[in-house]
């Protein structure tokens, strides 16, 4: 958004280097890299063309893109995996979380260049050998899916945050997941799914 003298805002201080932001921001929203703004000041030319080698749900992957090319339409047009979805396009939905080196990142502002050797997991991942995960079966189990369209970005902040700590208090799941808006359930079935599987987690801990 431009301000009142037209100027766009500047990204001064967010970290584009290392795809964080800076100890003044929130570091719980899933907004690591101000990736809208630097694809918008990049120019395609064959220059441009990388050769992108990274890691997807476990397995290696090598492929030729344009290095301004983002994440989400990597996974989404380049390899097919289109559980991610896109919902605003710069970052303030969490509709294309996916986790990146085991942090919650929206795919749609992390530029192919940035994501050179990362390791990558989408929601594809969470289901093995037609079973669904038990934070998937949680999902089902309280409702916690309407339209479903924010439901891979929710389901990947709260796999995130449980990788991390795997029996997070409510106050930490509502945390997390502050970064990913819904529209139809009230977050409410969300929090008590995701609650549900850390709860589990501490009884399989004793």
């Amino acid at each position: 958004m431009r301000s009142a003298d037209g100027k766009l805002p500047s990204w001064e201080g967010l970290g584009v280097g290392d795809g964080r932001k800076d100890a003044s921001h929130d570091d719980t929203h899933p907004l690591p890299l101000p990736g809208g703004e630097l694809r918008r000041r990049c120019v395609t030319s064959v220059d441009n063309i990388m050769n992108l080698q990274l890691t997807v749900n476990g397995k290696k992957r090598q492929l030729e893109v344009d290095d301004s090319m983002r994440l989400l339409d990597i996974l989404r047009e380049k390899l097919d995996l289109t559980g991610t979805k896109e919902g605003c396009g710069i970052g303030e939905c969490g509709a294309c979380t996916v986790i990146m080196n085991g942090e919650a990142v929206c795919s749609c502002l992390v530029l192919a260049a940035q994501a050179q050797g990362a390791n990558i997991e989408t929601v594809e991942s969470l289901e093995q050998n037609d079973t669904l995960s038990d934070l998937q079966a949680a999902f089902l189990r309280h409702g916690a899916v309407q339209c479903g369209f924010c439901t891979p970005g929710m389901l990947m902040s709260a796999k995130a945050l449980l990788d991390r700590n795997p029996h997070p208090t409510e106050q930490e799941i509502r945390k997390a997941l502050e970064g990913n808006l819904c529209r139809c359930t009230g977050y409410i079935p969300i929090v008590e799914a995701v609650n549900d599987v850390s709860q589990e987690n501490a009884r399989s801990s004793r």
